[in-house]
């Protein structure tokens, strides 16, 4: 059951250039309370620079973005962001628990201190993504799939009103990967989710839409994106 049909991001007609380089244009974008939107597109085709603009990472050459909170208009929402892989420096000396406990960071004074809830918070996370074994090992020494796994509990532990997933299968191994399809059912239920992926697999069989990004975009409907596997 999706939460009420209102407007949570609206991009109108948002444009951005690099170096003379056009990598979006034109793009027009409304992603309400509880949409499942997934996105795919080509390489260069510009889904790392969607993100990133919804992300407010960037800002767009052209055009405007607005966000909602409940109904009204806010400068920010909060955002749970599963980046890719290589985009994090395994070498930075920080624990998983530290990871974790980063994504409370944006929801809090800026010199305030974890307390002994926040902690208990980061455990159930670590939990969650079967990380808790774990929890003082410098990130350095995980796997590809356990810092993937990190990462998704450092997205979540702020009970986020938008969840974005970029390639959240990366590194994941099979033993987990029906664990993440579970969590993330879990959270579409009360969360709105943006996930990108080159590829339509299994998770995306999830999302209520469907976005090709190909420096514009276009809404898709066609069954034949969604890949259903028989294997149990």
């Amino acid at each position: 059951m999706h939460l009420p049909q209102k407007k949570m991001i609206e991009l109108c007609d948002v444009g951005v250039a690099y170096d003379g380089r056009t990598a979006l244009t034109g793009v027009n974008l409304t992603i309400d309370e509880g949409d499942f939107v997934a996105i795919t597109g080509p390489n260069g085709g510009g889904k790392t620079t969607l993100l990133k603009v919804i992300l407010q990472l960037i800002a767009p050459s052209t055009g405007t973005v607005t966000y909602r909170s409940r109904g009204a208009v806010v400068s920010k929402l909060k955002i749970g962001y599963l980046p890719q892989k290589n985009m994090i420096d395994s070498r930075f000396p920080i624990t998983v628990q530290d990871v974790v406990l980063s994504g409370l960071l944006g929801t809090r004074p800026l010199m305030k201190r974890f307390d002994n809830s926040d902690t208990a918070l980061a455990l159930e996370m670590l939990k969650l993504v079967g990380m808790d074994s774990r929890r003082n090992s410098p990130i350095g020494a995980l796997s590809g799939g356990q810092l993937q796994r990190t990462l998704l509990g450092r997205a979540l532990i702020s009970s986020p009103e938008v969840l974005v997933l970029d390639e959240p299968l990366s590194y994941i191994d099979k033993r987990f990967e029906a664990q993440l399809y579970d969590i993330i059912e879990s959270y579409a239920r009360h969360t709105t989710i943006i996930l990108v992926s080159h590829e339509m697999t299994t998770i995306s069989q999830m999302a209520s839409r469907h976005i090709i990004v190909d420096k514009s975009l276009h809404d898709c409907k066609a069954s034949h994106h969604y890949i259903r596997s028989e294997c149990e």
